[in-house]
């Protein structure tokens, strides 16, 4: 129980931290081109990947995290692009509201847990999260979605895949989080560096202030992040991960409205609403589903109790 409650209060750190990357990188990208802020976030971050690594000399990396972490780093480099691109053409809100989709996509694409097919419930608390997209996207008034909004939604796609291959690559192999996300800010880095070159001397523009949204999508929301979420998939599963980062969507509306003065109408409140449930409603689903699975395994029942 201990180790349980543990996974999730870092878990709610990492939503907290990730509900409020929307404001920090929307912030940046209008003072940088955003293959420079993704570049920048990618290098700072495997700098400090680097150094951590190299303070503990014996602890190299094998096989397995080189190979999972190649291709781990390019599809969290995806996830960043759309969400990067996504949230500069569309409020922090509602960006932080639309990614959340990934909470219930994650256990449709999770094949690392033997818990059957998900029951018909499921299914329906997608479909509300789905109502609630539409909304969201409706802003003042229904009419076609725009381009942030749908960069945003295939993120929510796009990262519900990355976490479901995080199980998939890792589970029943020695990959330490550390060196896994020393692979991928590496990848992540070399990915960026050719397109944004040409930019790369705004960078010697911009004020400490934006310097210091850089620096905080690097190290927290990156570095920190990303060793957190991949020890949490390891402690328990891709869907439990996913389920317990619920709390992000109302992070992101907190400080984008709060700190972004950003506005929220009727529609995208109602929305928002409707996703909140939606998710939940979603996590208790699958949490049910999952728990009387494991009860009802005569495997699980012969298996002993592990400490």
């Amino acid at each position: 129980m201990f180790h349980t409650r543990r996974t999730d209060a870092v878990l709610l750190l990492v939503a907290i931290v990730w509900g409020s990357s929307y404001l920090a990188a929307k912030t940046a990208t209008h003072a940088l081109p955003v293959l420079v802020v993704l570049f920048a976030r990618y290098a700072i971050s495997a700098i400090a990947c680097l150094a951590l690594v190299a303070a503990r000399r014996k602890e190299r990396c094998t096989r397995d995290e080189v190979r999972a972490g190649a291709v781990l780093g390019i599809t969290q480099a995806a996830v960043l692009v759309l969400e990067t691109y996504g949230v500069a053409h569309t409020s922090a809100a509602n960006a932080g509201l639309i990614i959340s989709l990934t909470i219930v996509l994650t256990p449709l694409l999770d094949r690392t847990t033997d818990n059957g097919r998900l029951p018909p419930r499921f299914f329906a608390a997608t479909g509300v999260c789905l109502l609630a997209v539409a909304l969201l996207m409706s802003g003042n008034g229904f009419h076609t979605p725009g381009i942030g909004d749908l960069l945003m939604l295939a993120a929510a796609v796009v990262r519900a895949a990355h976490v479901a291959l995080v199980g998939r690559l890792t589970k029943g192999r020695a990959v330490r989080p550390l060196q896994l996300t020393t692979i991928q800010t590496a990848v992540g880095s070399a990915l960026f560096v050719v397109p944004a070159a040409g930019a790369l001397p705004t960078l010697t523009r911009v004020d400490a202030a934006v310097w210091g949204q850089l620096v905080y999508l690097a190290l927290f929301c990156s570095v920190f992040a990303f060793l957190a979420q991949t020890w949490a998939v390891q402690k328990s599963s891709a869907s439990r991960a996913s389920l317990l980062l619920g709390t992000e969507p109302v992070w992101a509306v907190v400080v984008g409205v709060c700190l972004g003065g950003e506005g929220f109408t009727v529609l995208a409140a109602l929305g928002a609403a409707l996703m909140v449930t939606g998710t939940y409603w979603g996590q208790h689903i699958e949490r049910t589903h999952r728990t009387t699975h494991i009860e009802e395994s005569p495997c699980r029942k012969t298996a002993p109790t592990s400490v």
